[in-house]
């Protein structure tokens, strides 16, 4: 579930601030690349170096992204998809095929860390974070009225150029939890696997009570919504479904909540 969660939670900001991200599965992608690559073998893969730079490369990716669509005003689908399909070519180019990781701090994160288990924490440490903003700053609540309507925050003193980069550059953070996460699970970086998130991320975030036009949502949602997402893959797997229906299941389902969390009027 962990990394289902954290791709879904990583498309929240930029969604709730009005714009989407296509690009955040194959960010999560090349971000693993990147661990077993070049931080492993150059002794970067321990849990303070390898947290960091992922984190980092995650925030300026999704800052870039960001840039293009607040300052460079590229539309949001657009800029994404560009960036989707850099990251993807980068990522090919670095690792044609499938590598093993070799092992080591994250194989806990792929199953527990003491009495707790791995993917837990992971999910537990960006929800925190949230509510930590929530609380105790105003991110939360301009991020909700730029989603909201842009003109109108504007009006009312928000910046929301700068709200928008701190949206997409928070994406960029997510996405690199999600990619540790990822290897923790799987134990080795596929070039191809980080694009096959992205749909599911938001229909994950969809489920979870994310309107698409934004202005309403938050990270637990998504977090439920990645839930069901989960679920709804064991079902089909125990019912002896073939794996090709659930693009097909995911689409249908995002096409459904679209209509229905539109249908619904805003608080």
């Amino acid at each position: 579930l962990a990394p289902l969660a954290l791709v879904a939670m990583a498309s929240v900001p930029a969604i709730l601030a009005g714009g989407i991200d296509v690009s955040v599965g194959p960010l999560v992608g090349l971000l693993g690349i990147i661990y077993v690559v070049y931080l492993q073998p150059n002794g970067l893969g321990g849990p303070v170096p390898s947290i960091l730079i992922t984190l980092g490369i995650g925030a300026l990716i999704g800052f870039l992204s960001g840039f293009l669509i607040a300052v460079v005003r590229y539309q949001a689908v657009i800029a994404t998809l560009c960036m989707s399909f850099i990251l993807s070519g980068v990522g090919e180019a670095i690792l044609p095929t499938a590598r093993q990781s070799p092992g080591g701090w994250l194989d806990d994160l792929g199953g527990s860390v003491g009495p707790i288990p791995g993917g837990l924490i992971t999910i537990a440490v960006p929800l925190l974070a949230w509510f930590a903003l929530g609380r105790w700053t105003a991110f939360v609540g301009t991020l909700l009225a730029v989603g909201a309507g842009d003109t109108a925050a504007l009006t009312a003193g928000i910046n929301v150029t700068r709200v928008r980069l701190v949206a997409y550059t928070g994406g960029g953070l997510l996405a690199g939890v999600a990619a540790l996460a990822l290897i923790g699970l799987t134990r080795d970086a596929d070039p191809t696997l980080g694009a096959q998130y992205t749909l599911v991320a938001l229909a994950g975030a969809s489920i979870g009570g994310i309107v698409i036009n934004g202005g309403r949502g938050g990270l637990l949602g998504a977090v439920l919504g990645a839930a069901c997402i989960f679920l709804m893959q064991n079902l089909l797997s125990n019912l002896g479904i073939s794996a090709f229906w659930l693009q097909v299941t995911y689409g249908a389902v995002l096409v459904v909540t679209i209509v229905i969390s539109g249908a619904v009027p805003a608080d």
